[in-house]
């Protein structure tokens, strides 16, 4: 089938182009190059191949698994928790067309030799059927009326983590349902997985005429719609788009692989159980956030300002976090935390940006989102006697290739510091943005007077460069590992 015979909202790829450079990154069960076209008609490979030669076109898998679309939801379902802690259960509500039996295989991310994931078990064969449409109200798209497919029984015995459940109908097609296993046990570090941005992103069903994110809807005739149309509100309760993966997920994935075959210590969480109270990062010596983390409620950041005031340190690997405010608030049926609000610019009431209530980021993270970058650019360093550079073989103005990417942060002399002991910038990055102006890219890093370490790097590309096959950069693996030592106190 040529591209002109396929409609942008059946690729599984719009919802996964938005603006991340790296997509989901590759998984274990994603080793083909399987075709996918974006919106403009342009065939692109569902992630960065390094086997596929720059300029051709990928080619197709001839066998193997199938895809599922938001199309002909062949079989698509989401978790009724995004975390779960071992001896409790997690609900998968999964729908099936044409009806037939399927399995749910269950991995753990982590990096495995080399594989990635590790199979942890397998269900029995379940019996799958066709669930209701979704329901929609005021651009909010909702499948909380679905059927229970199959509960799971956390064992106590698991280990804590980021999960995958592998759907697989009998003729083939296959989606997912990522979720974590939470426990609370002391660990050095605590991985927040970003799952409220995620959900920002979510514009499931990808259909032409129904799905919604924070970001786009569509209009009567299937073209897409930008935020000014968007959904106010999306919900926890339905599949992400495409492949049932979220946009960002790929970030925090190249982390745990790197993290896991390094053995740092790590306990994880979603940032729906930093908002709800659940975790008391303060236990912690650090907390990594891992990839784009753009939406943060109020209780999370009171929560992590907290924690490192109290002295746990802070790493921020990706940019533009803590951009948008949000809220969070029950389903209908009452469950908490299943319906994410974000009013941005329109309509009544305090703007969302947390800049725009005299709340910036910088106070935070030290920088703060600048702007996107539409072509990859060197990170330069600086300052490049700082410990964080220690036997990386970077030098003063070394150029790192292609390590700003996809969005970018600065320091803005006008916008108030944080409380510091000292600080500074080990990279200052020009770019050019999107009109041909000029820009700049910078990394930071302070001291709190707790004498928590607070580092943020300023660019998308930097967990990608710890374990993405063609983005690995051997100089940011040692610098993030001078980092996480200290904060972990190793000799």
């Amino acid at each position: 089938m040529g591209a002109d015979q396929i409609r942008r909202w059946e690729s599984g790829a719009l919802a996964h182009a938005v603006n991340d450079p790296f997509g989901q990154g590759p998984l274990p069960w994603f080793r083909g190059s399987e075709l996918y076209f974006d919106d403009t008609g342009h065939v692109v490979p569902w992630y960065v191949d390094p086997a596929v030669t720059p300029g051709r076109v990928p080619r197709a898998r001839s066998s193997g698994p199938l895809t599922a679309d938001d199309v002909h939801r062949q079989i698509k379902g989401f978790a009724s928790t995004g975390a779960v802690a071992p001896g409790e259960a997690i609900d998968f509500h999964i729908t099936v067309d044409p009806p037939q039996q399927f399995s749910v295989d269950v991995y753990r991310i982590g990096h495995y030799a080399g594989d990635g994931a590790s199979k942890i078990t397998t269900s029995p064969r379940l019996s799958g059927i066709v669930q209701p449409p979704p329901l929609t109200a005021d651009r909010t798209v909702s499948c909380h009326h679905w059927w229970l497919s199959w509960r799971l029984q956390v064992p106590s015995y698991w280990s804590v983590g980021a999960y995958v459940a592998v759907l697989t109908t009998v003729d083939g097609y296959r989606s997912h349902i990522p979720f974590t296993v939470r426990d609370d046990q002391p660990a050095d570090l605590l991985l927040l997985l970003p799952d409220i941005t995620w959900q920002a992103y979510n514009l499931y069903p990808e259909d032409g005429r129904t799905g919604a994110s924070l970001y786009h809807a569509w209009d009567e005739e299937g073209r897409l719609l930008g935020e000014r149309d968007a959904a106010i509100t999306v919900s926890f309760d339905r599949p992400y788009a495409g492949a049932g993966l979220p946009l960002h997920v790929g970030h925090a994935y190249d982390f745990i692989r790197w993290a896991e075959r390094y053995g740092y210590d790590l306990a994880y969480a979603d940032t729906r159980d930093l908002h709800a109270g659940r975790v008391d990062p303060t236990r912690y010596r650090g907390l990594v956030f891992p990839g784009h983390d753009e939406y943060w409620s109020a209780p999370m950041r009171r929560t992590v300002e907290r924690a490192r005031d109290h002295g746990t340190s802070l790493v921020f690997l990706s940019a533009n976090t803590m951009y948008w405010q949000v809220e969070l608030g029950p389903s209908p049926s009452g469950v908490e935390d299943r319906l994410l609000t974000c009013r941005k610019r329109r309509g009544p009431g305090r703007p969302s940006l947390w800049r725009e209530v005299d709340r910036p980021e910088q106070q935070l993270l030290g920088i703060q989102y600048a702007g996107r970058v539409p072509d990859p650019a060197p990170l330069v360093v600086r300052n490049a006697t700082h410990w964080l550079w220690d036997s990386t073989g970077a030098a003063e103005n070394d150029e790192l290739d292609g390590l700003v990417a996809g969005e970018a942060d600065r320091y803005f002399p006008r916008t108030q510091l944080p409380e510091h002991r000292d600080r500074i910038l080990l990279a200052h990055s020009p770019y050019l943005d999107s009109e041909g102006a000029k820009r700049h890219q910078e990394t930071s890093l302070y001291r709190a007077p707790s004498g928590a370490l607070v580092f943020a790097s300023g660019t998308f590309a930097w967990s990608p460069a710890l374990d993405r096959p063609g983005h690995v950069d051997e100089r940011v693996q040692r610098a993030t590992a001078n980092l996480l030592d200290r904060i972990c106190k190793r000799d």
